[in-house]
Parts: C-alpha cells; sequence; structure tokens
C-alpha cells in the first residue's frame, strides 16, 4: 500500500479505511522490514496508536485539514516529551525531554500521528548515516550503499514507506544527501523559516530543519502545516519562462559519470519544459567546505562544552576528531568566516536577479559504499564527507531555500538527485518547478520505486 497524503485524506474522508487501520498498517511494517534497514532507534507504538484514536474521533466529527492522521516520524535530535530522544549518541541513550521541539507542537496541533524516532549519525557530526552505538542505517536501494546522512534514517524510512513523511535537519546537506541517496524528496527551506527551538543544534548559523516525502506535493504540504503558509500546488504541464541558472564553476565541477548523465537529462527534461537556461557566473565560489566547517566545528563543540567536560571518551572517534580539530580555529578565523558568509549571501541573492531558480546536482557521486572513506573521481581523490557536502553546503552558509528531487536510477538501480535552489521564501517557486519536473520526469521511477518497496525484503 503506497498513498499520497491527499489520497490519503481522501481514504478518511470517504470511510474507505481509518487512522487506526493506518497506523496499525505502519507499526507492523516498521516491526518487519526495520530490522533490515535500521531506520528508527525509537518506535512509539502507544503514542501512535492514542494519536490514531484522536485522529479517527476528529475525522468521524467531520473534521479535516490537510494532515489530520497523516504517520510522520522524527530525527532523533528534535525533542519529544515523554519519548526517548538519543540524538544517535549512547551519551544520551536514555534522555527524556520534558517539552516537545516547536516543530513536533505544531505538527502535533495538526493531528499528525508520530511513529517514532529516526536514526542518525551521532549528533549529526557527519554526512552519511554510520552510527557506532544504535548501529548504521542502510539504504533501502541496496544494503552495502549509504543513506546518506545525517538525517539518514528518516530517508530511509520514508523510501521504504515505513512513514508517509519525516522531519529532519540539515546544517550541511542532512536532509538533501539522504533525500537524494534514497530516492526521495527533502527540503532545506529558508533559513529561520522552521524554529529550531527544542533541536539538539549542529551549528546555529548553519542548521536548518525540514520535511522529507515521497513526492513534492507531500512536501510541500508538509511545510503548510508547519509554516501555515498556502503554497499553489495547481499541477503545471510547463515551465515555460521560467529560468534556470546553471553553475559554470563549482557547482558543476568534478563529478562522477552516472551524475553527470543525470544532470544533463535533466537539463534536457526541462528546457523540454519551456524553461530558459542560462549558464551563471560563479566564479566566486572558492573554499565553501572550509568555511562551513569553521562554523561547524567550532559552533557544535562549544553546544557540546559541558558533555565534552563529563563524556569525551562516550563519543565516537569522528566526534572526538571534531572536537579536537576546534581547538586550532581562532577568533579571527571565525570572524572571517561570518564575513565571508556575508558576501557569500549576497553574491547568491544576486544570482536571482538572472534567474528564477539555480540546478545543481544534489552530490557529485552516487551513494557510496557505506564504509568508504574516500572517492576518486576523474582521477582526483577526495575525502567522501567533503565530496557528498560540495554542492549542497554553500545554502546552509547563505540560507536560501533547496529542494532535493530524484533524478531516476542508475545503470545499477541506485538513485541520484538533483537540486533546485531559489531566493529567500521561494518554496513556492521550488514546489512549482520540483512538481512539473517530476510529473515529466519521474513517473517511471516513482512507479519502480513504489513496486520495489511494496513488498518490500533484501
Amino acid at each position: 500500500m503506497t498513498l499520497t497524503i491527499k489520497k490519503l485524506m481522501d481514504g478518511y474522508k470517504n470511510k474507505i479505511f481509518s487512522p487506526i487501520e493506518i497506523t496499525k498498517w505502519y507499526i507492523e511494517r516498521i516491526k518487519k522490514l526495520d530490522p533490515y534497514i535500521n531506520s528508527y532507534i525509537t518506535v512509539t507504538e502507544e503514542v501512535a496508536l492514542k494519536q490514531a484514536r484522536e485522529a479517527e474521533g476528529k475525522i468521524n466529527s467531520g473534521v479535516l485539514n490537510n494532515l489530520l492522521g497523516i504517520p510522520l516520524s522524527f530525527k532523533d535530535s528534535i525533542d519529544t516529551k515523554d519519548i526517548r530522544t538519543t540524538g544517535g549518541s549512547v551519551i544520551d541513550k536514555n534522555r527524556i525531554p520534558s517539552n516537545n521541539a516547536e516543530i513536533v507542537n505544531i505538527l502535533e496541533e495538526a493531528n499528525i500521528i508520530s511513529l517514532g524516532k529516526n536514526n542518525m549519525f551521532e549528533y549529526g557530526f557527519g554526512i552519511t548515516s554510520r552510527n557506532a552505538f544504535f548501529g548504521d542505517v542502510i539504504n533501502p536501494w541496496k544494503e552495502n550503499k549509504t543513506a546518506g546522512g545525517s538525517s539518514g534514517g528518516s530517508a530511509a524510512a520514508v523510501a521504504a514507506n515505513l512513514a508517509m513523511g519525516s522531519i529532519g535537519t540539515d546544517a550541511g546537506g542532512s536532509i538533501r544527501v539522504p533525500a537524494a541517496c534514497c530516492g526521495v524528496v527533502g527540503l532545506k527551506p529558508t533559513y529561520n523559516l522552521v524554529s529550531i527551538n527544542g533541536i539538539t543544534p549542529l551549528s546555529w548559523t548553519l542548521d536548518h530543519v525540514g520535511p522529507i516525502a515521497r513526492n513534492v506535493e507531500d512536501t510541500a504540504l508538509i511545510l503548510e502545516a508547519i509554516t501555515k503558509k498556502r503554497y499553489d500546488l495547481t499541477p503545471s504541464d510547463n515551465l515555460t519562462g521560467v529560468r534556470v541558472g546553471l553553475a559554470k564553476h563549482y557547482l558543476s565541477e568534478n563529478m562522477d559519470s552516472n551524475v553527470r548523465k543525470g544532470y544533463e537529462k535533466c537539463i534536457q527534461q526541462l528546457s523540454s519544459l519551456g524553461a530558459i537556461i542560462k549558464e551563471i557566473d560563479t566564479s566566486f565560489l572558492k573554499d565553501i567546505i572550509s568555511v562551513a566547517k569553521v562554523f561547524g566545528t567550532s559552533e557544535s563543540s562549544y553546544v557540546h562544552k559541558d558533555r565534552i567536560s563529563s563524556s569525551f571518551n562516550m563519543y565516537s572517534q569522528d566526534a572526538q576528531e571534531t572536537f579536537t580539530r576546534s581547538k586550532g580555529i581562532s577568533a579571527l578565523d571565525y570572524i572571517a568566516a561570518l564575513k565571508k558568509r556575508e558576501e557569500l549571501k549576497q553574491k547568491v541573492t544576486e544570482i536571482f536577479n538572472e534567474v528564477d531558480i539555480m540546478m545543481t546536482p544534489t552530490t557529485p557521486v552516487v551513494p557510496s559504499d557505506i564504509k568508504a572513506e574516500q572517492v576518486n573521481i576523474n582521477g582526483k581523490t577526495e575525502s567522501m564527507g567533503d565530496c557528498l557536502i560540495r554542492y549542497v553546503s554553500l545554502f546552509n552558509i547563505t540560507g536560501h531555500p533547496a529542494l532535493s528531487v530524484p533524478a531516476g536510477l542508475t545503470e545499477d538501480e541506485i538513485p541520484i538527485g538533483m537540486q533546485f535552489i531559489a531566493n529567500y521564501y521561494r518554496e513556492d517557486l521550488l514546489f512549482q518547478v520540483g512538481n512539473c519536473y517530476e510529473k515529466v520526469a519521474l513517473e517511471e521511477f516513482y512507479y519502480k520505486r513504489d513496486k520495489k518497496f511494496e513488498m518490500y525484503v533484501y
């Protein structure tokens, strides 16, 4: 059973099924399939069934809204009242928050059903979903491939239909990269559009929170519920006059052949829809990852300063190395990064005087082997972490909204993703372009994905 949010709501309205039936179906599916994927740390069966009964009562009373009775999940760095929230770390393995994160309150007021808390890289420190404490998240497409991270559990759960949508966080691509790796849609909204209150931060300068879902419309409906802002989701069969910018430098460089093929195909598809394709000067983009690392490394070390003093040896090796590197970042380095951030915000914003959206691949490579530390592209060796964030981290620094959509499968049946970027608060434009693109380009992909995971077994 694979449903969109609107189809599920229609089913509730017409009494084809009930929230209790749907919730039980998802809980049983998680119990049966998640041992293979490891996308959940905590499954909240009792909470979900209680919320389902409440939703059913409202539906029987004639109440309907776009997320009433919709089963979602939350990344395990997002506080949930009276429900274990570990941040993916053994340090907080027994932590029970006394309050919800703001986004949880908003979605519970919309009467969603919370299925549980998703697995993740420890405290969001990495762009894969390897986890030494709770086990690695497995890409549901291929068990030896990374699911991306750090919101990998969220993306894997949505891909395998273990939730209709999930809420993740993104400080350097952590929503968009796993969405691309798992063949789903992920949105990093405009900076501060969605509150991060009640979420264990990685970097307050870079952190964003947003939805992961199975298609663009569902992603938009979840954001509507969060922001209480309406988006025009009227289907369009063309993009006539929409100006799509392609970067000449940095964001189009050094990608593997599979991604290059998908990128060129996407350009052709957008052009066939009537979009105006235009190259844009991005020669100002240099040392982007270095700037992101100054914020991520120094700010995460500050966030964790109390835990570091009491529990340093309980962190994973990756986290310990991050904290050690932070000692080498000076106040001058941090101030220089802040200045660079302002320059980048201005220059990227100016691009949107020339084009309506930008388009890049989400990652320069297809999902790698889960244990891979390095990647070689066209004879150049790069760390896997730096490679996976190369096309996405810029927009954490500048805060522009970015949407990752699937771009089909490689010959080895591995998903890749494309990233659309717009000016501040133009999520509506991202949904418009993404919605049109997927209706023309992704019908076969969605059919394959849904059939693959309909009776999912390894």
